[in-house]
């Protein structure tokens, strides 16, 4: 193990995406901090090992006692590490973070249309992706509380991003029904605008051009880049499912 070697993460651009913390087999990372990576234990970090750093889809891992002239793949291209001591489990991976963030998949159908149409997206470009030496890492997330929409920056649902950045350039959004019914308000969920259309579920040409655009084409801003302040929207949806749950009549007349 090493004295003067351990990652250090630059909270600016990460994405608290999870993947460094369970990637790592050495127990650097605090576990109960996860997914936000908390580098607990420095000193079990295995020398000039760079296993977490070219998983982190946005670069935002170095290390100290750094003196072998390694970047983060995201910024530069990486050497296979055939010597390193980990054994080669931290041999150069190119990766691709896909996160779904949804409000509900038992009620919502543009979340639960969404989800099936990014799985079957996902099933058809992971073989070509990994031929361009591209591993596919997939995270889905229910924003199931205010706390964690905070802590995931979420703006609208649902959201797909590519490596900390938004499928869609902007939020579009239109009443959504079925998210009213479990808050017993008024909600606004994403739409898609895709070849001069409105969708609201995604379609399959859109989440393909969309994936490939993110890992091949420019970069743009990751959430993490921008200020965030939850939508009023958001804050009136997750009022709304705390004002039925302390109610308790299940969204009778009293929460309407």
């Amino acid at each position: 193990m090493a004295k003067a070697w351990y990652p250090v993460i630059d909270y600016s651009i990460c994405t608290a995406c999870g993947i460094c913390v369970a990637q790592c087999t050495h127990g650097v990372y605090d576990a109960k901090k996860a997914p936000t990576p908390v580098v607990a234990s420095p000193v079990l970090c295995v020398d000039h090992c760079h296993g977490c750093g070219n998983r982190c889809p946005v670069g935002a891992i170095t290390y100290v006692g750094e003196d072998t002239e390694w970047t983060p793949p995201n910024s530069a291209s990486v050497q296979d590490e055939a010597g390193c001591s980990c054994g080669g489990d931290c041999a150069a991976k190119k990766t691709v973070l896909v996160e779904y963030l949804y409000l509900d998949l038992n009620t919502c159908e543009r979340c639960i249309g969404t989800d099936q149409e990014l799985k079957e997206v996902l099933d058809t470009l992971a073989p070509a992706l990994a031929l361009a030496g591209y591993t596919v890492e997939y995270r889905k997330v229910e924003m199931t509380t205010r706390e964690i929409a905070i802590q995931n920056r979420f703006l609208s649902s649902p959201t797909i991003r590519v490596n900390g950045r938004d499928l869609c350039a902007a939020v579009a959004e239109n009443d959504c029904g079925c998210c009213g019914e479990i808050s017993g308000t008024q909600v606004d969920c994403r739409v898609f605008e895709y070849g001069g259309e409105t969708f609201e579920v995604p379609p399959k040409e859109m989440l393909a051009e969309g994936i490939l655009s993110a890992v091949f084409g420019e970069k743009g801003d990751t959430q993490r880049d921008t200020d965030y302040e939850m939508p009023k929207n958001l804050r009136s949806f997750y009022d709304g499912k705390q004002n039925k749950t302390e109610c308790g009549c299940g969204g009778g007349n009293c929460c309407g």
